[in-house]
């Protein structure tokens, strides 16, 4: 592995477990200026007060926003975005070359598979995977099966994130973020066929934390590397809590009650 890919993996992954807990902040044009994400600032702050491993964000909002934090916290840099208008095309908005400029740690690239943009998107996947190779940047993939030739029950289907998280590796990237597919048996199919890291898609704001929990225990139990999480983080009545919580799963093989104390012990 190139030696500034190294080191930058390195950082996003927890020296103690091998994990990593990475929260989202890239949702403004995919998803809208939603509760959470609206208040960017104070989230912000709120966020790098937990310390997780890693946050991930658009070039706006690095420069902006995460800049008087950045000595502290490592950053991915969102290079493309999709948009309520297009949801299952992840359009280029920035490039490696900035990435690096920012100061970034990696970079992340948004793929839709099952859809017929599938081959315009793939080649982007490939094109960006190659020009953050030649400077030493990982990559990360936020790449899921969620195109209009399959019916959307099927997304989360273990057969369809397979073949999601295989394209993302295949390609070259180091990190694939897809759907996690409800039970630890066919999720653990996902991780046996990837030789990359995968680490599991938050998705919308499930209604109970323990439901949360649950979900990235049974993840880490069968072999995924940690966690990307948006919605179900900011979106809390404690996003601190949320965070030390989750972290006490990802990284000290905690037990779901015990997150759940730590949420709930919380003075947030």
């Amino acid at each position: 592995m190139h030696m500034g890919k190294e080191i930058r993996m390195n950082r996003l992954f927890n020296k103690r477990s091998g994990n990593t807990l990475v929260i989202a902040l890239d949702h403004p044009v995919g998803w809208g200026v939603i509760p959470g994400i609206d208040a960017i600032r104070e989230t912000m702050a709120k966020i790098v007060r937990a310390k997780p491993d890693a946050v991930t964000m658009l070039k706006g909002t690095a420069e902006r926003v995460y800049a008087e934090f950045s000595s502290q916290i490592p950053f991915i840099n969102k290079l493309t975005t999709f948009a309520p208008y297009h949801p299952a095309y992840d359009v280029k908005v920035g490039d490696v070359v900035e990435a690096v400029r920012l100061g970034a740690d990696a970079v992340a690239i948004g793929c839709t598979v099952c859809g017929t943009d599938q081959r315009q998107l793939l080649a982007q996947l490939g094109a960006l995977s190659r020009d953050a190779t030649e400077f030493g940047m990982p990559t990360v993939t936020h790449i899921y099966p969620k195109g209009e030739l399959i019916d959307k029950k099927d997304w989360y289907r273990p057969e369809h994130v397979m073949y999601a998280a295989r394209a993302g590796a295949e390609l070259g990237i180091d990190i694939i973020k897809t759907f996690y597919t409800g039970d630890k048996h066919s999720y653990s199919r996902v991780i046996e066929s990837c030789p990359a890291r995968v680490v599991v898609s938050g998705g919308p704001k499930l209604p109970d934390v323990k439901d949360v929990f649950r979900m990235t225990r049974d993840a880490i139990d069968v072999g995924a590397r940690g966690v990307t999480y948006g919605r179900n983080v900011w979106q809390s009545d404690k996003p601190i809590a949320m965070v030390h919580a989750l972290k006490h799963i990802i990284h000290k093989k905690g037990a779901v009650n015990e997150a759940l104390d730590i949420f709930n012990d919380s003075k947030e």
